[in-house]
């Protein structure tokens, strides 16, 4: 069994694979360890801009008028008995969103 060590000394020596952890990364022990080559040239061609939050959804919680929720959640269940997409409250909320931020020049979609 290992020794056992408090978690005050535990926290004092986090290395780069716990930080790829806790933070969504995708480092290998091994990546860390041996140091990278820089044999890319100096002007690299404008990527795209990545995500902070990675792939997938995050949470995102808001309040809106009583009045908002209520006739979103009415057009969502018309929209899914027609069968018309987006039906969800979800899918709905997000093109709205992406809509007015491109509107906005805040996002480029």
């Amino acid at each position: 069994m290992a020794e056992r060590r408090p978690l005050v000394e535990g926290l004092q020596t986090i290395e780069e694979v716990e930080k790829s952890f806790v933070y969504g990364g995708k480092v290998k022990k091994e990546e860390v360890a041996a140091p990278v080559a820089t044999t890319a040239p100096i002007t690299a061609p404008a990527q795209a801009p990545v995500s902070m939050y990675g792939a997938g959804r995050i949470p995102l919680t808001t309040r809106v008028k009583p009045e908002l929720a209520s006739s979103l959640k009415r057009i969502s269940l018309e929209r899914q008995l027609a069968g018309i997409q987006p039906c969800s409250m979800q899918d709905i909320v997000e093109e709205a969103l992406e809509l007015w931020l491109v509107k906005q020049n805040q996002v480029a979609l």
